[in-house]
């Protein structure tokens, strides 16, 4: 069982047999052998402990104790003693090409995490809605790298919620979304606003209108997105401002799917402005209430960014107001 205990005799740094107890199970021994690996790979590259000190720059002592502990607690000799030279035993061989593995893992490990943290060519976890993909994103990505061209990212479109918790799980550093998150662990600024518009189909009464009051679509199907996307919370809420709780016949996960569904004369929307002009649409301003959505951004509250991160954050906190011109 993973989490039986047993009883061992090891030798203390004074040289003495103590009694300890020994988790069973990968994660105790690695936190019990890891700070020793390097050390055991080094006496086993050398065959030589005085050798390997000095490549350590550790005192031979402290170097011949760090080996014995680590045989004492694994309960086998990894070195066969002739003198001050050693050989490795068939343990010890097993034992080498594990623990090389493992530390050429952790070595590539820290390589890369260093080099998501460069300051000139780190990597940016870096989360938006849907509808800013098209046009939007790419926009800023492209301002960006013309002073930061080496600055990797790596992108996730997605809905709101789903990105919070992805900046709770420290999967995302930054996210653009809407409504503005308010949570005691995250901090967020408003960057800008959105009209939102009142898509109907083109032969719809409504359709040769230029403005409308929302209240005018009460008794309309409305195609929306599903529960939990932000753009669905102001729906409704725009809606019971208006006067009424909208009748949903159809819900998505993509606002252009909605266009489609609108198109199809399945039901009427509210929504952001298109990136390209749909055909079959007609696409009102709202006048009464004020239909909007703000756009904001968002990362985990008392997080230390890296440079690239920083970097990206202060260009995106300057475009405030400006987030989604052109």
């Amino acid at each position: 069982m993973e989490n039986e205990r047993r009883s061992e005799r090891r030798l203390s740094p004074s040289g003495h047999l103590e009694d300890i107890s020994v988790t069973e199970g990968t994660a105790a021994w690695a936190a019990l052998l890891a700070p020793r690996l390097a050390q055991f790979a080094a006496v086993a590259r050398h065959e030589h402990v005085t050798r390997a000190a000095a490549e350590l720059g550790v005192p031979q002592p402290t170097l011949s104790r760090a080996v014995a502990r680590l045989e004492a607690d694994l309960g086998v000799e990894l070195f066969a003693r002739h003198g001050r030279a050693l050989t490795l035993t068939r343990a010890g061989r097993d034992f080498l090409a594990a623990a090389e593995r493992a530390l050429g893992e952790v070595g590539r490990a820290a390589e890369s995490v260093r080099a998501d943290a460069d300051p000139s060519a780190g990597k940016v976890a870096f989360g938006f809605l849907h509808t800013m993909g098209p046009e939007t994103v790419p926009e800023l990505l492209r301002e960006f790298r013309t002073d930061h061209p080496r600055v990797r990212f790596q992108l996730v479109q997605s809905y709101g919620e789903w990105m919070i918790d992805r900046l709770r799980e420290g999967e995302l550093d930054l996210c653009l979304t809407s409504p503005v998150p308010d949570a005691p662990d995250l901090e967020a600024r408003r960057l800008d606003e959105q009209r939102l518009r009142l898509v109907v189909p083109e032969d719809h009464r409504l359709a040769s209108r230029r403005r409308v009051r929302l209240a005018e679509a009460a008794d309309e199907v409305f195609v929306t997105l599903e529960k939990g996307y932000g753009l669905r919370r102001i729906t409704d809420a725009l809606c019971a401002e208006a006067g009424f709780k909208p009748r949903v016949a159809f819900e998505g996960e993509e606002t252009e799917t909605l266009r489609g569904l609108v198109a199809a004369g399945l039901g009427v929307a509210l929504l952001p402005p298109p990136a390209v002009a749909r055909p079959g649409v007609a696409e009102l301003t709202v006048t009464a209430p004020r239909a909007v959505r703000e756009i904001g951004l968002a990362w985990l509250a008392g997080h230390t960014d890296t440079p690239p991160v920083a970097a990206f954050k202060k260009f995106l906190l300057g475009r405030r107001g400006r987030l989604l011109a052109g």
